[in-house]
């Protein structure tokens, strides 16, 4: 793939997952990785099995907290210089129908997923503006664009977070900085192990491949669109569901 080599990427969430398996996709392309998720153990164990696979440096960062993601990219930039991709991925899920919610559910999954999200790139839009670079990649689902019963906070904040690119592609189009959403369906991650093995089969046979995604489905299409293979794609988002909507 071409473009990612020695590319300096942020990757939020990281330390399982989808976020994962992009920064283990990234390091295989050639790219500085700093891992950020919220637990120090998480992301020590994280960058322990990845060090072998290239440059990758461990971050304790709470998205909802600006004094943390501003200390974790002024610590990438006085090492590396700069930024060049940032992939929101951190998020979290509250489920409940809008009738059980309580505002504290509501409240935290619109502040981590929604406002995280908005905290992190305005951590590195500066940096980016000054290089006349950079990509911004934000973690959208199939819920943030046809909703989803019993997610009334998540499909919200993940509407929002296609709002965002949207707009900064507009803003930042112009400044070479690219932004675009990537919308997973099913996708086999921690956050499933909770669900009946019952309710899993239902999902797969929703899917016209029959399958459930995995982690690597999601990173492939990160670490292209993070690339200059895909330089003349802006504001766009690109489902990854096995067709789930089709």
């Amino acid at each position: 793939m071409k473009g990612l080599q020695g590319k300096v990427c942020i990757v939020t969430g990281a330390a399982q997952g989808i976020g994962f398996a992009t920064a283990r996709r990234f390091l295989k392309e050639g790219a500085i990785v700093a891992l950020c998720d919220i637990r120090r153990e998480s992301v020590d164990a994280a960058v322990e099995q990845l060090r072998d696979s290239g440059e990758v440096e461990g971050f304790v960062v709470d998205v909802t907290q600006r004094d943390q993601i501003d200390a974790m990219v002024a610590a990438v930039r006085v090492k590396h210089g700069r930024v060049d991709v940032l992939v929101n991925n951190a998020g979290i899920t509250l489920d409940a129908r809008l009738q059980k919610m309580d505002d504290t559910q509501f409240d935290r999954v619109i502040d981590v997923n929604l406002k995280g999200t908005y905290n992190c790139a305005r951590a590195v839009v500066d940096t980016m503006v000054e290089q006349g670079s950079g990509v911004i990649l934000n973690a959208s689902s199939v819920v943030g664009i046809y909703g989803n019963f019993g997610q009334t906070n998540y499909a919200a904040s993940k509407f929002g977070v296609i709002g965002f690119v949207k707009t900064w592609a507009r803003e930042l189009g112009p400044k070479g900085i690219r932004a675009n959403a990537v919308a997973p369906g099913f996708i086999e991650t921690p956050i499933l192990q909770t669900i009946p093995d019952k309710v899993l089969h239902q999902m797969t046979e929703r899917v016209p491949l029959k399958r459930l995604g995995t982690p690597e489905d999601i990173a492939n299409v990160y670490a292209f669109l993070a690339s200059d293979d895909a330089a003349y794609i802006n504001g766009a988002v690109i489902e990854v569901s096995g067709g789930l909507t089709v």
